[in-house]
């Protein structure tokens, strides 16, 4: 299974950084996304990393803050969240998905997500 970790709470302008620990799975997919969902909206992509080639993917909302990478075993993905807002706030999700540009139709292995809370 995937699961997720490194979530909190935290004030605006603040950090945090979510980690994705896919030992339990054969690392069958060369790509991962991270997702996130907000109470009442539809789970959105967030960022999405190629692992073979690095390739990267972000949502507009938070390119420029956020910062998808893998450690040197390929086993655990990260996310590195910078200078958060309160729209931020969701419950985000790790996935194996057959393609970095982490469109959700896409995803076929999720974990079961981490709360953050920017207030």
């Amino acid at each position: 299974q995937l699961v997720e970790s490194g979530g909190g709470s935290v004030q605006p302008g603040g950090s945090l950084r979510l980690s994705c620990d896919a030992s339990g799975y054969t690392y069958s997919s060369n790509c991962m996304a991270w997702f996130r969902q907000s109470p009442g909206k539809e789970r959105e992509r967030v960022a999405g990393f190629y692992r073979a080639g690095g390739s990267t993917f972000y949502a507009d909302s938070v390119k420029g803050r956020f910062t998808i990478s893998q450690d040197n075993s390929g086993v655990t993905v990260s996310l590195q969240m910078s200078s958060l807002k309160s729209e931020d706030t969701a419950l985000y999700f790790c996935a194996q998905i057959s393609t970095y540009l982490a469109y959700i139709e896409y995803a076929y292995f999720w974990g079961r997500g981490t709360q953050v809370t920017v207030s």
